[in-house]
C-alpha cells in the first residue's frame, strides 16, 4: 500500500510542476499576485509531493520489499540498515527520484526564501523551475519509474553492487546531486534576467548565493567520490580522469567562473552577458554529466547500466531544455546593457582572465570526455584519453590560473597599480620559492614539477594570508586596530580566504603525493616482509571473518619504521554470497599527513607449498591534504554563504500588480 502511495506522490508532484509552471508563467504574463502566488504555493506542495515519494521507496528498501522491481534488483535483505538506505539512489530509477526531489527542493526554496524578489523575475525563475520538474518528473513516471511492481515477487533481492557499500558512497550521491541539480536554479535566474531584460548589481546579488551553495555542495560531493575510489576501488589512486569524474568536474569549474564573473557584475555591472551565459552552462554540464552516467554510452565503476533508450530521452531532454535556454539567450543578450568600461590593470581584467582560463580548462576536459565517443559512434573504433592528455592541455592552464590568483584580490577596480601589488606580494613569493627549493632539496628522488608544485601550493596560501593582512592592516598599525578590523571582517571575506587557502592545501597534497609515491607488491607467506618507503609490513596472520553480507579473509600487517611498530593494518578480501562478487578493503595507516595504504590480494596455492597473499602497498606522502583542502574550500563557501550582505537582496525595484 506504501508503494502506491508513493507511485501516487510521484505523479501529483508532476502535475503540481505543471500547475507550478503554468500559474507562475500566467501570473507574471498578467502581472496578477494571485496566480504567481498559487504557482509559489504548487512549487512548495511539488517538493513535499516528491518527498513523500522518496520516503516510500526508502521504506520498500528497508522493509526489504522484492515485489518492487527496483528493491529487487538493488537490494538484499542481510545488507546492513545504512545500505539499505543508500540502495534508495543507489540505482538509476532511485537517483532519478532524488535528482527530482533536490530539483523540486530547490523550487520550493526559492518560493520561500526570496520574498525580495521583483515580482516578474521571481515568478519567471518559480515557471522555470516548473517546467525542469514537469520534464523530468515526466522522464521518471513514464521511463524510470522505481514503483514498478513485480508479478512473480522474488524470495531474495540481487543486492547492491558491492563496491556501492561504503559510508562514503553512502554520502557522495546526496552532496553531489544537490551541487549538479543547485545549478538550475542559477539556469532559471538567467532565464528569467533574459526575460525581464535585467542582468544588473542586484541581479547577481540574488544569483549569487545559488551558485556558491551548488558549488560548496558540488565541491564536497567530488571529494567524497575521490576519497571512496581511493580506499574502496585499492588501485592507490584517487582521481583517473574517467569520463564520469569529468562529468561532475566540468560543472564544478563553470560555476567556479560564475562565481567569479559575478563578482563583477554585482560591483562594476560589466560581464553581463557571459555571467548569464555562465549560468545556463553550469546546469547544461549538470544534465550532460546525467546523460552520460546514464545512457549506457560510458563504461565506468560510476555509471549506471541502462538501457540506450532511456538515454535517448536524457539526451533529448539535455538538448531542448539547453536549446531553449541558449536560443532565448541569442535573441536577448544583445539588448544587455555592456557595462562599465575597466583598464588593462584592474580586478575586473584579473576576474576576466580568471574566467578564460576556467572556460579553456573546461573545454579541454569536454573535449577529453566526448572525443572517445564520438570517435567510436564515427569509426566504430574505440580509443581512451587517459592522463597524458589531461596533464598537457589542463594542467598548463591551471598553473596559469593559480599563479595569477593571489594578485587578483590585491588589485583594485576599474584601474589598478601593477607594481604596488607586486611589492606586496613580495613575501609570499619568497616563501613559496623557498618552499619549492627546500622541497628539492631535502627530499629524495628530486623531481622538479613536484616540488614546483609544492612551491605553488604555498603561494596560493601565502597569498590568501597576505591579502588578509591588508585587510586588517596587519603590522601597518597598532594592535587593537588591527584586532578591531579582524573582528569586523565580513564573511563573505572570510570564505573567500578560506576557499583560497584550501586551494593551496589540496595543490600541495596532490603534488607531493603523485610526484613522490612509493609503491611495492609481492606475494607473501605468513611472515612474509615487504618494504614499502622507509616501512618494513610482515604478513603476520590471516583469518576469516563473517561479516552481515559477506565472508572475508583479513590480514593482520604490522608496518614498523625504524624500528617502531607505527599501525597494524587490517586489509580484506571480501566474498559477497549474494552477488558472487569479490572486493579488496583497503587499510590505510594515517601517519600525520601521509598515508600507508595496504591492499590484500588473492589467495594463491600451490601443491605441496603453504599458500601464498598478493600484498600491494603504497606509502602517498601528504595525501590527506587531497582531501582536507577541498573540505576547506567547501567550508569556505558556505562561510560565504552565512555573510548577511550576501543574502539579502539589493536595489530592490518596486513593481505593482496591473
Amino acid at each position: 500500500m506504501i508503494d502506491e502511495f508513493g507511485g501516487f506522490a510521484l505523479v501529483l508532484g508532476l502535475a503540481l510542476s505543471l500547475a507550478q509552471a503554468v500559474l507562475s508563467g500566467v501570473g507574471r504574463w498578467r502581472r496578477s499576485l494571485v496566480l504567481t502566488g498559487a504557482g509559489e504555493g504548487a512549487a512548495m506542495a511539488a517538493f513535499v509531493s516528491v518527498a513523500l515519494a522518496f520516503a516510500a521507496l526508502m521504506h520498500a528498501f528497508v522493509t526489504s520489499d522484492f515485489s518492487v522491481a527496483n528493491v529487487a534488483a538493488n537490494s538484499h535483505s542481510e545488507k546492513p540498515l545504512l545500505y539499505r538506505v543508500a540502495a534508495t539512489w543507489g540505482s538509476h530509477e532511485g537517483s532519478m527520484l532524488l535528482w527530482c526531489l533536490a530539483l523540486t527542493g530547490f523550487g520550493g526554496s526559492v518560493a520561500i526564501f526570496r520574498k525580495g524578489l521583483p515580482m516578474g523575475l521571481k515568478a519567471v525563475v518559480v515557471a522555470t523551475q516548473g517546467a525542469l520538474g514537469t520534464v523530468f518528473l515526466a522522464y521518471t513516471v513514464f521511463a524510470s519509474n522505481p514503483f514498478v511492481r513485480l508479478l512473480d515477487v522474488p524470495v531474495e533481492g540481487r543486492s547492491l553492487n558491492p563496491l556501492l557499500q561504503d559510508p562514503a558512497l553512502a554520502v557522495h550521491p546526496p552532496f553531489l546531486y544537490a551541487g549538479y541539480v543547485g545549478m538550475s536554479v542559477v539556469f532559471s535566474f538567467a532565464v528569467a534576467a533574459l526575460v525581464e531584460g535585467r542582468v544588473d548589481a542586484a541581479w547577481a546579488r540574488w544569483v549569487r548565493p545559488w551558485a556558491l551553495a551548488a558549488w560548496a555542495l558540488l565541491t564536497l560531493g567530488i571529494t567524497l567520490g575521490a576519497f571512496w575510489a581511493y580506499y574502496e576501488l585499492g588501485w592507490g589512486g584517487w582521481w583517473f580522469w574517467d569520463p564520469v569524474e569529468n562529468a561532475s568536474f566540468m560543472p564544478w569549474l563553470i560555476a567556479a567562473a560564475l562565481l567569479h564573473s559575478a563578482i563583477v557584475t554585482e560591483k562594476r555591472g560589466a560581464l553581463s552577458g557571459w555571467t548569464v551565459f555562465l549560468a545556463m552552462a553550469a546546469f547544461t554540464f549538470s544534465m550532460l554529466g546525467a546523460f552520460l552516467v546514464r545512457s549506457g554510452v560510458l563504461t565506468s565503476v560510476h555509471a549506471f547500466a541502462v538501457d540506450p533508450t532511456r538515454g535517448v530521452l536524457l539526451l533529448m531532454i539535455l538538448g531542448v531544455t539547453a536549446g531553449a535556454g541558449f536560443l532565448l539567450f541569442a535573441w536577448r543578450a544583445p539588448s544587455l546593457a555592456p557595462g562599465g568600461l575597466f583598464a588593462p590593470v584592474s580586478r575586473e581584467s584579473a576576474l576576466v582572465l580568471n574566467n578564460i582560463l576556467l572556460a579553456a580548462a573546461t573545454a579541454t576536459v569536454l573535449l577529453g570526455t566526448l572525443f572517445p565517443l564520438i570517435r567510436e559512434a564515427a569509426t566504430g573504433e574505440s580509443i581512451s584519453v587517459g592522463p597524458p592528455y589531461f596533464n598537457l592541455t589542463f594542467t598548463p592552464l591551471m598553473v596559469a590560473m593559480l599563479l595569477l590568483l593571489p594578485a587578483g584580490p590585491l588589485l583594485s577596480w576599474k584601474r589598478a597599480d601593477a607594481k604596488g601589488v607586486a611589492q606586496r606580494l613580495t613575501l609570499a613569493a619568497g616563501i613559496a620559492v623557498a618552499a619549492g627549493v627546500v622541497s628539492y632539496a631535502l627530499v629524495d628522488p628530486k623531481k622538479a614539477f613536484a616540488c614546483a608544485g609544492v612551491g605553488l601550493g604555498v603561494w596560493l596560501i601565502a597569498g590568501a594570508l597576505t591579502e588578509l593582512a591588508e585587510r586588517v592592516r596587519a603590522f601597518k598599525g597598532d594592535l587593537a586596530e588591527t584586532r578591531r578590523r579582524l573582528v569586523g571582517l565580513p564573511r563573505g571575506a572570510w570564505g573567500m580566504t578560506l576557499a583560497h587557502l584550501g586551494l593551496g592545501v589540496f595543490v600541495i597534497g596532490a603534488c607531493a603525493e603523485t610526484g613522490w609515491k612509493v609503491e611495492a607488491a609481492e606475494t607473501l607467506r605468513l611472515g612474509g616482509q615487504l618494504k614499502v618507503g622507509a616501512y618494513e609490513l610482515t604478513l603476520e596472520k590471516i583469518q576469516g571473518v563473517d561479516g552481515p553480507n559477506y565472508d572475508a579473509e583479513r590480514g593482520t600487517i604490522p608496518a614498523v619504521k625504524d624500528g617502531k611498530t607505527l599501525c597494524v593494518a587490517t586489509p580484506e578480501r571480501r566474498f559477497y554470497p549474494a552477488g558472487g562478487q569479490t572486493t579488496s578493503e583497503v587499510a590505510i595507516c594515517t601517519h600525520g599527513v601521509d598515508h600507508l595504504y595496504v591492499v590484500l590480494g588473492e589467495r594463491r596455492l600451490t601443491a605441496g607449498e603453504p599458500p601464498v597473499w598478493l600484498v600491494r602497498a603504497y606509502w602517498n606522502p601528504f595525501a590527506l591534504l587531497i582531501f582536507l583542502g577541498p573540505v576547506i574550500m567547501a567550508l569556505g563557501g558556505f562561510v560565504s554563504l552565512s555573510d548577511r550582505r550576501l543574502r539579502l537582496g539589493v536595489g530592490k525595484r518596486s513593481e505593482k500588480p496591473a
